[in-house]
């Protein structure tokens, strides 16, 4: 169809110039770009992950706390093995306060270190049995000689750890009496010597070949570490055996 005959159907003079329709400001595209639309999206699905994750990570520390509160967990009972001279009952009375509590949460460190300031514990072992125990291993000190120092006498060990002080309840023990084992300092309580301590334990370690000899030994005396001496059941000579 020619330009005359299409101005003509628009009622147009054929002649009328053609004319350019100005443009509507009032359409002009929005200044918001695909780009910022994407940006947009993006920043809402990641808040949405951001609070399915916080809302995730709160049903795990309510489950969390529910689990560690919950009864079947709690410590009903401490299994004590290795003690002969501390009692069962002496054992909970340095762990009091572990009953009842979460098997989960108890500080096996700390109870450790509690069994550990008795002098008769050597060394001792926790570990946790679920779901309601605390196994608890002891290894006791034995002791080797009784030192006298005056009128006390004490238990002490190999390691020169003194373990108590020799009473009646401790008769069975058939140690020898050790002087110079034990020393006196002006402004505390009694010191071992350990070179005494070093010194006894090499004889009488030399004796258990002999038993029946060990068991005539009735006094030592290490107050010269380097001339050990020894007093013999029924037997007045002293026997010099040096270091």
């Amino acid at each position: 169809m020619s330009r005359g005959a299409a101005a003509s159907r628009r009622g147009l003079p054929a002649s009328a110039p053609s004319v350019r329709a100005p443009a509507d400001k009032r359409f002009r595209r929005p200044d918001a770009r695909p780009g910022r639309r994407r940006w947009r999206r993006v920043a809402w699905r990641s808040g949405l992950i951001g609070l399915a994750g916080l809302v995730a990570l709160g049903a795990v520390f309510v489950a969390g706390v529910l689990v560690l509160k919950s009864p079947p967990l709690a410590v009903s009972q401490l299994v004590v093995r290795g003690n002969s001279r501390l009692s069962s009952g002496e054992v909970e009375a340095l762990l009091d306060g572990v009953r009842g509590q979460s098997i989960l949460l108890v500080n096996l460190d700390e109870c450790r270190r509690r069994l550990m300031d008795s002098p008769w514990v050597a060394d001792v072992t926790l570990s946790r049995v679920l779901p309601s125990t605390i196994s608890v291993r002891i290894q006791e000190r034995s002791p080797m000689a009784v030192a006298r120092l005056g009128q006390h006498l004490y238990l002490v060990d190999d390691q020169g750890v003194i373990i108590d002080e020799f009473g009646p309840e401790y008769r069975e023990f058939d140690l020898p009496i050790v002087d110079g084992l034990v020393r006196s300092p002006e402004a505390a309580g009694p010191l071992v010597d350990l070179a005494g301590v070093r010194t006894t334990g090499r004889f009488l370690a030399a004796l258990q070949a002999q038993p029946s000899l060990r068991r005539r030994v009735s006094q030592i005396d290490v107050t010269d570490p380097r001339d050990l001496v020894v007093l013999l059941d029924d037997d007045a000579a002293l026997l010099h055996v040096g270091d």
